[in-house]
């Protein structure tokens, strides 16, 4: 008996454990935070605030926290920099990681991402940087677009890297490879993907999981590709760019797929079709289940939940309405005026959305109409309202251009 427990020990510690990745759009990358004793409603003038920060550079990527500290990217000058802040707004460190994206919207948009004592995160210009989380020291850099060609669509590059197991995923595009992946410890490159020849897009990958499927979504300027994380062979693609409706060479295409099972659903405004796709019993293709007109959210992310998705769509570069679909069917809802169009994430059962006019809701997710509970204003900083909202701790976390705030909302 003794040797019995002597070996379920040795396994116990020898077995690599999986740490908790934090991340942009919480740890599965789909907008959902399992924060629990939330506030079912705020005050008048909204959640009380426990920190207003400045000085971490011009950007609309999101901030994260882990355990007391925030880590967040900003553009100073012309280099995107990370910084490390406590919740008492103390800088405890600042260290550019690359140029920063030099043409038509520059201002930083990767999100850092934290696991262990590591932090990546990916410059506008494509250098993949890996540093010590506690005193900011490198540990790597790759320049993913150089090494690789990448080829560029109008505004650069906006992904935030994606860590599967011993990897560090970037999706680089263009006709040397379309996505690639390095060794997370040392940099190193582990496999290339073959190229299906469009440029960069601006959407972050995410891990697909179904039964006994595991892949990559990831994607470029005009393909969606399931890959195999081991080998980075691509088990199918689905193009969504359809020339006769888009005269591009690739999309403005920034939204995380979402899924459900064996259907994934993409979407990325401008009046362009969103789609529901079905994937076969072999997990070697996809095919249209349902084309949609009227849930293209631009750029800030839908939400599942309950069977219905929510989110905003577009009706103009600044305008937008909010809007729920019945995920199996495809049935719209309802569509809602609230100001414009926004980002969304959901945490406790509650809806938080922070549209591009700075205003912030707490919002009950009902397919019935779209109710917002409580709300307040974001009035400092400057730039578009772009940033999407995070959750940790019963806080939470928003940024306008070189503003950060901090909220308690949790109940008391």
């Amino acid at each position: 008996m003794k040797n019995i427990l002597l070996g379920i020990l040795l396994i116990f510690f020898i077995l690599p454990v999986n740490a908790q990745l934090v991340q942009w759009r919480g740890p599965n990358r789909d907008g959902q935070f399992q924060e629990s004793g939330l506030l079912k409603e705020w005050p008048g003038n909204g959640p009380e605030i426990i920190l207003e920060a400045e000085g971490i550079g011009k950007g609309w990527s999101s901030p994260i926290m882990v355990g007391n500290m925030i880590y967040t990217t900003g553009m100073i000058d012309t280099l995107d920099y990370l910084t490390a802040m406590d919740l008492q707004g103390n800088v405890k460190w600042q260290v550019s990681y690359g140029r920063a994206w030099n043409q038509s919207f520059p201002d930083t948009r990767s999100t850092p991402v934290v696991e262990d004592n590591r932090i990546y995160v990916q410059s506008g210009t494509g250098e993949v940087s890996c540093f010590n989380r506690e005193n900011s020291e490198t540990i790597w850099k790759v320049d993913v677009d150089e090494n690789f060609k990448a080829e560029y669509h109008t505004w650069g590059n906006s992904e935030t890297p994606l860590i599967v197991d011993d990897k560090v995923i970037c999706s680089p595009g263009g006709n040397q490879t379309s996505i690639v992946a390095l060794n997370k410890m040392t940099g190193e490159p582990v496999w290339q993907s073959e190229s299906l020849g469009g440029p960069r897009a601006y959407a972050s990958a995410t891990i697909y999981e179904f039964k006994d499927f595991r892949y990559i979504l990831a994607m470029i300027g005009t393909h969606l590709m399931a890959i195999h994380p081991e080998t980075g062979e691509i088990a199918w693609n689905y193009k969504y760019l359809d020339p006769a409706k888009w005269d591009s060479e690739g999309l403005i295409w920034a939204n995380t797929p979402i899924y459900k099972e064996d259907e994934i659903f993409l979407s990325m405004g401008y009046d362009y079709h969103a789609v529901m796709l079905k994937m076969d019993s072999t997990g070697t293709s996809v095919s249209e289940k349902f084309i949609d007109r009227t849930l293209d959210n631009h750029h800030h992310g839908v939400i599942l939940h309950d069977g219905h998705l929510y989110g905003s769509n577009w009706y103009n570069n600044k305008q937008g309405r909010w809007a729920c679909m019945v995920w199996d069917t495809g049935e719209i809802k309802y569509v809602d005026e609230w100001d414009t169009k926004g980002a969304l994430v959901l945490a406790d059962g509650m809806l938080y959305a922070y549209n591009e006019r700075g205003n912030v809701g707490l919002v009950k997710p009902s397919p019935d109409g779209f109710e917002v509970v409580s709300q307040f204003r974001i009035t400092k900083g400057a730039g578009p309202h772009w940033a999407h909202p995070f959750i940790a701790d019963g806080k939470l976390l928003l940024r306008h251009g070189e503003v950060l705030f901090v909220y308690d909302i949790k109940e008391k």
